[in-house]
């Protein structure tokens, strides 16, 4: 998957990472175990998954939920073009 570039705050999960996340979902609706990165604003998030979506559904992840640390902010949300 790609980063965004320009500087954009992407971080990788871990230490000091943003607090805004995608949980992946399965055709069932079932969350994906699968590393997904966090980022440092909604709109950094929503970039990313605009520019990831298809490889994404590639994988198999049909549904992504977006959370700000472990508040539901919206989703499930499908992958579709």
């Amino acid at each position: 998957m790609t980063e965004p570039d320009g500087g954009t705050p992407f971080e990788p999960a871990g230490e000091g990472a943003g607090s805004w996340w995608w949980r992946p979902a399965d055709e069932a609706g079932v969350a994906l175990d699968r590393p997904m990165p966090r980022f440092a604003s909604q709109r950094v998030a929503e970039d990313w998954l605009g520019e990831n979506f298809a490889e994404l559904a590639e994988d198999g992840v049909t549904a992504v939920s977006l959370f700000d640390g472990e508040r539901l902010v919206y989703g499930p949300m499908p992958l579709t073009p």
